[in-house]
């Protein structure tokens, strides 16, 4: 891991705002003060259907695909491939290490035997290194055709190849293919801690999860075009993105919106609102030119993956404070606020606390690049 001290030039500032307000937001949902009281809409759809929290990691995704043209498009005609395929696959074994030594240190009673192997930090460093091979590797033609194979491909094996040991092709949480395959890759040991039986970030899963990259990518290449007027370019993401959505509500009908599963029209709907919002901020911020309000986002915008991952550690060494023998969060909110409130107060909290350090970094422009 390296740190710089200037930024790279040109950023597209839209992104970083969208980027930072999706960080927040997962940071916001992540960290409640009660796992026992929160609002629905920061919960996680029991199963089928899609709430505001399940839009966070799908709108990450599809900017890591953004990020990807912005970072390697005027490098891809000058320098070796290889040389940047080997840099990707060392920020990939970065990111599939952090999470697997940040539970050892928080859980060191499971061990490597308990380790859960899938999650949200592998989940993207795997997303990020196809993505990186598929465009350098590919056209913008055989992208779509990827991306369209990518979806209907996973249609087909979630719902017409029988699962084994079951019978047939399902959509429930401990039968459906994905979780077979990954009890039988990693074993239930290396599951998710709430089930062992299958896991929300599940190895086939990963396959539309790279389709949600590479519908980013289509938009970066979009927002990147020079022969497009700024206002053709907003246009047609609104466009893109409205057909999107209506794409995967239609596909809901017979493969329901599922983050956990990632279902093809789960892609479709978070892509198609992502690219939406993305146009919105793209409008709002880099044609129209307000920034005033941008600031407290590209805080967290600049320095995403140090953010997320430092959500990991703050918040867990905050609830070891205690005050009078109470903690934080029974001495300062519960006794002030209804339980619901009382939860949200504190994941505010903690978002603040954690934007402060992350202001902390933005002004001594370190700028931390896996």
């Amino acid at each position: 891991m390296t740190s710089t001290i200037t930024e790279k030039p040109k950023r597209l500032l839209s992104l970083d705002v969208f980027r930072g307000a999706t960080i927040a937001m997962m940071i916001l949902v992540n960290d409640p003060g009660d796992w026992g009281h929160i609002y629905a809409p920061l919960e996680h759809s029991k199963w089928n259907g899609c709430t505001p929290t399940d839009l966070v990691f799908p709108f990450f995704l599809f900017m890591v695909g953004v990020s990807v043209i912005y970072a390697m498009e005027s490098k891809k005609s000058t320098v070796s491939h290889s040389k940047l395929i080997l840099k990707a696959l060392r920020r990939t074994v970065i990111l599939l290490l952090i999470p697997w030594v940040t539970q050892l240190i928080f859980h060191p009673d499971g061990g490597l035997a308990h380790l859960r192997l899938p999650g949200v930090l592998p989940r993207i460093a795997l997303v990020y290194f196809i993505s990186t091979v598929l465009y350098l590797k590919t056209s913008q033609k055989t992208r779509d055709w990827i991306f369209a194979g990518a979806l209907i491909g996973y249609f087909i094996i979630m719902t017409c190849i029988p699962v084994p040991g079951v019978g047939y092709a399902n959509l429930e949480p401990e039968t459906n293919m994905g979780a077979w395959i990954d009890r039988l890759v990693f074993s239930p040991d290396h599951l998710w801690r709430e089930s062992h039986t299958w896991d929300p970030e599940g190895l086939l899963g990963t396959i539309p999860a790279v389709a949600t990259a590479l519908f980013g990518i289509r938009v970066g290449s979009w927002l990147k075009r020079k022969d497009r007027d700024d206002q053709v370019k907003t246009n047609w993401m609104f466009a893109y993105g409205v057909i999107a959505v209506v794409a995967g509500l239609f596909w809901d009908l017979f493969f329901p919106i599922n983050k956990a599963l990632w279902t093809s029209s789960f892609v479709l709907y978070t892509g198609g609102l992502a690219t939406i919002g993305l146009a919105l901020s793209y409008w709002l911020i880099d044609i129209q030119g307000y920034k005033r309000f941008t600031y407290p986002f590209v805080v967290f915008g600049v320095n995403a993956i140090t953010a997320y991952v430092l959500s990991g550690f703050i918040p867990h060494y905050m609830g070891m404070i205690k005050i009078g023998g109470h903690s934080i969060y029974q001495t300062f909110f519960a006794p002030y606020f209804s339980p619901v409130n009382a939860s949200l107060v504190s994941a505010i909290f903690t978002v603040l606390i954690l934007w402060i350090v992350m202001w902390g970094f933005y002004l001594k422009k370190i700028f931390i690049k896996i």
